[in-house]
């Protein structure tokens, strides 16, 4: 008889997961999954609500990433309307963007993964967290908190609010930035681009000493997706849509983010919530691919700011063909791009037309359908609305990075639980390893269930006992 594992909840994550591992007769893994087991049907609750109100609504799928939310709904409005943004507009959105990028990838660095990295992937669980890195790296703690408190207020000052910002809207933006609030955070930038150069310095030296362990942790072929500008370079708020395999050779190129059906498919399991999306050219399963910085960086041929692009250099060497396998990579493909991110809001900030008050426009042009594709920091977000002559939403179909990972993330968890779980006696630390295999993913479970009507749904009528007195499922 098999015996089963199960993980849950699989910790220092956004929402709720858990894995389940099947060993055989010999206690080697048979069978693993990820399981998502949330589901919050987002697309559902759009439809009959006006396209203007999707920015507000779509940001509140998620306290952690709203900001992606909000300008990928935008974004969809902007092209209902059919305009082009004024150009301080579109700097002031990239701005917010830039500040999303810094607070969330301190976050995950330095809350949910250095615990693993600093203090060691067996240590004792009940200081493997951040209130144990405080203890023991202070320094380091109150670092992360600063970058995440900057980027916040930038959002801030920029959105209305830290959370939930409510600033952009189809067409443009609807506050302005005023020179004093910029030459506050302006004021701020060389201190952040500093501290992000640091967390850098810290995940090389890990690298360093782990390389062994990061050669072999979570490491298989696949192909990656994202965003690049027109020279190939690393594009975060616009761009194309670029498709790589695990050689470097792009399948896709240039496409039209709005053409995204035309290379991208999803599908279902019956024992997950999250779609499994994938390169439709190559099908289910082969087709898996990865998003966010490690595909971000494995699509990329250039980063335009200089001290990110002297690190993504580096980082380039480390894979055959220029490509990086690695699952651990993402923490460090992370931090080159919350460098980069640094580099560009300054930049930005230091652009007197991102002060400009000309930051809408007006719109004659009613389109009954619109597109919206950022990179959120997890990955490629698309927000996809059909909507009627009165601008209600017909429809609505949102594919979030952590959906885009999903077979990724399913094929990391059995690579690390075959690799380090053998036998009968099941050690913390191999279990934790697994987890971390989830954390390289940073993903955020809690954005990435939306479909209603697909996904079976399973009730079990339980005694006290644990015996199972009745059930009824549905199919999709």
């Amino acid at each position: 008889m098999t015996k089963k594992i199960v993980i849950e909840p699989i910790t220092r994550i956004e929402g709720h997961g858990k894995v389940t591992i099947e060993l055989d007769n010999d206690g080697n893994v048979a069978d693993t999954r990820f399981n998502v087991v949330e589901f919050r049907g987002v697309e559902k609750f759009c439809e009959g609500r006006l396209f203007w109100e999707m920015p507000l609504i779509t940001a509140r799928v998620c306290g952690i990433c709203p900001v992606s939310h909000h300008l990928a709904a935008a974004k969809a409005g902007d092209a209902i309307l059919g305009v082009e943004l004024p150009p301080a507009a579109k700097r002031l959105r990239e701005l917010l963007h830039m500040a999303q990028y810094v607070q969330s990838h301190s976050l995950h660095f330095f809350h949910l993964a250095s615990p693993d990295l600093l203090l060691g992937m067996d240590a004792d669980p009940a200081k493997r967290n951040v209130i144990g890195l405080i203890a023991e790296k202070p320094e380091i703690a109150v670092k992360g908190v600063m970058l995440r408190k900057f980027g916040q207020e930038l959002i801030e000052a920029l959105g209305g609010k830290k959370v939930h910002p409510n600033a952009a809207i189809p067409g443009g933006m609807n506050k302005a930035l005023s020179h004093a609030e910029r030459d506050r955070f302006l004021g701020q930038a060389d201190r952040v681009i500093a501290d992000i150069g640091v967390a850098l310095d810290i995940a090389k030296d890990y690298f360093a000493h782990h390389g062994r362990e990061a050669a072999t942790f979570a490491v298989f072929p696949s192909c990656y997706m994202g965003l690049v500008g027109q020279s190939g370079n690393l594009e975060l708020y616009d761009g194309t849509l670029r498709v790589r395999d695990s050689k470097g050779f792009i399948l896709e190129d240039n496409v039209d983010p709005s053409d995204y059906l035309s290379i991208i498919e999803e599908t279902v399991e019956d024992w997950s919530y999250l779609k499994f999306p994938y390169y439709k050219k190559w099908g289910y399963p082969a087709g898996t691919y990865r998003v966010g910085p490690l595909g971000r960086l494995n699509v990329a041929d250039r980063i335009a700011t200089p001290l990110a692009d002297k690190e993504f250099r580096a980082f380039k060497k480390l894979g055959n063909d220029g490509i990086v396998e690695g699952s651990l990579y993402y923490h460090y493909a992370r931090l080159i791009e919350a460098l980069y991110a640094a580099e560009r809001l300054k930049a930005l900030l230091e652009d007197e037309l991102t002060c400009s008050t000309e930051i809408n426009v007006n719109s004659s042009t009613f389109n009954e359908e619109g597109i919206g594709v950022i990179e959120a920091p997890r990955g490629t977000l698309i927000h996809h609305y059909w909507v009627d002559r009165n601008g209600t939403v017909r429809k609505a179909n949102l594919i979030v990075a952590t959906g885009h990972n999903n077979g990724a993330i399913n094929r990391a968890v059995h690579e690390v639980a075959k690799e380090y779980i053998k036998g009968t006696k099941i050690a913390e630390g191999m279990l934790n390893r697994v987890e971390a295999a989830i954390r390289c993913y940073d993903p955020c479970l809690s954005c990435s269930t939306h479909a209603l009507g697909q996904m079976p749904l399973r009730i079990e009528v339980v005694s006290p006992s644990g015996e199972v007195l009745d059930c009824s499922q549905t199919r999709p």
